[in-house]
């Protein structure tokens, strides 16, 4: 199988071609020349299959230029109820992603039992063995350049932590995560880790990641990877999931279902887009915001218009705090019938030039964000149904009261995300169609919201007490280009 750019001007390349890197050489994001389908008896065997068998049967209709055998191992090594079991001995470890039933047609799909409880280790822990394998082929390095809101990069971390050949420079938002969040990620002491916390939003390490990424001279002296959700690894590993759930959830696979998913960066909810257009029968796919609703905006009105970093809100469930979707690109390539030119024709319109822009380490015009694209006149905007969206938004009050009743009523504890999700998947939902909301991360992570909301603490892995006071390692920096590349300059070895 083969990948092209979503902006049709880079070469098709491999699986592992495109496996250490980010963006292709023309600015845009790598998928499938076209998507694998599955049989209906495809289906009828995948149903038995355990997580990692189900796994190895999914990614090898993308990874085909890696041997079986080696795909099985990585596959095999990676979910393992050791990795996924929080500590617990019980059948749920096993399960991997075990279905909780809250009501008569409601689950949720818990994806949180990883080493840094959030659903980002479910492709992360995959990706850092994937890593180590194609480096020790190739007898390479690779210093991977992230930004991560929250979950994004712990996961990252913990999985690349140690990892032959590999350095991680991960950029976060200084101030802007929950301190169990910065606690897992800042106090690290691995040689290979490297934080940076950026003084402004999620947004704006984004956009240094992507500035590091287009110069590809400095990419290839410095051997630049990437771990975000633009890395199309990530993105396969993700599908997974949604066979589970979907399995776990239906008794026939004659059955559609409801997947409600939080959505910050479109990855998640991207996955479930690949699922259904491989023939998993997804009947709606709910997309829930949080204050920052540019996702939301699109689907409900045809319009996308990202917000500077000025109009982004810091909400209590910050891992979405993002007002620049970089895997909506991967939709939209699909939504305009896989035109190469029309995502460039839209993407100019929303990476306006503007003078002056800090990250570009220039004093003259560099793209960011400002300007947007509309579809309701045109025949994208009749498409968009084929796809089976729908969307909506939830505000803090909104997390608090569904955290609360969710907790009343069936005495689960569940995150500020997760509540996103639900409070908008029961608005949103066919009633016809069970719904699947995907659990974003533990409680834990979110202890103050959930104090809020709940008047106690929410309980966590006995190994992650105390983690807050452990002492913390982290390099404080402008949104600047140029000072950042100055940093991994300094410090990968030549």
């Amino acid at each position: 199988m083969k990948y092209i750019s979503t902006r049709g001007n880079s070469p098709a390349k491999t699986f592992t071609e495109i496996l250490l890197g980010g963006l292709a050489p023309d600015g845009g994001l790598y998928l499938p020349e076209q998507y694998p389908q599955v049989t209906r008896a495809e289906l009828d065997v995948w149903r038995k299959l355990s997580y990692a068998d189900l796994a190895f049967a999914v990614l090898s209709k993308f990874a085909t230029d890696i041997p079986a055998d080696d795909l099985k191992a990585i596959i095999s090594k990676t979910y393992t109820a050791e990795v996924y079991s929080n500590g617990r001995a019980d059948s749920d470890a096993a399960d991997i992603t075990p279905l909780r039933k809250l009501a008569d047609g409601v689950f949720i799909l818990e994806l949180s039992n990883g080493p840094t409880l959030a659903f980002k280790d479910m492709a992360m822990q995959l990706l850092g063995n994937l890593f180590e394998y194609a480096l020790g082929k190739q007898h390479a390095e690779l210093n991977i350049l992230g930004a991560t809101s929250g979950d994004t990069g712990s996961a990252a971390e913990y999985a690349m932590r140690g990892k032959r050949g590999i350095r991680v420079f991960m950029l976060s938002p200084d101030g802007k995560m929950s301190a169990f969040q910065r606690a897992q990620m800042y106090s690290l002491q691995d040689p290979n880790i490297f934080n940076i916390a950026i003084t402004g939003m999620f947004d704006d390490a984004q956009d240094m990641v992507k500035a590091v990424s287009n110069d590809h001279a400095f990419k290839a002296k410095y051997k630049i990877g990437t771990v975000n959700s633009i890395n199309w690894a990530r993105v396969s590993a993700q599908i997974v999931y949604y066979f589970k759930g979907y399995f776990a959830a239906t008794k026939s696979n004659d059955e559609q279902v409801a997947f409600s998913v939080p959505s910050g960066n479109f990855g998640n909810i991207c996955a479930g887009h690949i699922a259904r257009m491989m023939g998993l029968p997804i009947g709606q796919l709910i997309l829930a915001t949080n204050e920052n609703d540019v996702l939301d905006e699109f689907f409900r009105t045809g319009v996308y218009r990202p917000r500077g970093t000025d109009h982004t809100y810091e909400t209590s469930s910050p891992s979405m705090d993002i007002s620049k979707a970089s895997n909506f690109e991967r939709f939209v390539f699909d939504l305009v019938g896989r035109d190469g030119a029309k995502v460039r024709e839209f993407w100019g319109k929303v990476d306006a030039p503007k003078v002056g822009n800090p990250l570009s380490g220039k004093p003259d015009a560099e793209l960011t964000p400002g300007g947007s694209f509309d579809i309701r006149d045109t025949g994208y905007w009749h498409a968009l149904s084929q796809f089976h969206f729908s969307s909506g938004k939830s505000s803090h009050q909104n997390r608090l009261s569904t955290i609360r009743e969710v907790w009343e009523e069936y005495g689960v504890m569940i995150d500020t995300h997760t509540a996103d999700g639900l409070k908008v998947g029961l608005e949103q939902r066919r009633p016809s169609l069970p719904l699947i909301c995907l659990e974003t991360a533990l409680p834990t992570k979110f202890a103050e919201t959930i104090q809020e909301a709940l008047g106690r603490k929410p309980e966590r892995p006995a190994a992650l007490e105390g983690i807050e006071y452990l002492p913390q390692r982290c390099e404080v920096m402008d949104a600047d280009v140029v000072k950042l590349k100055a940093f991994i300059a300094a410090n990968v070895p030549q």
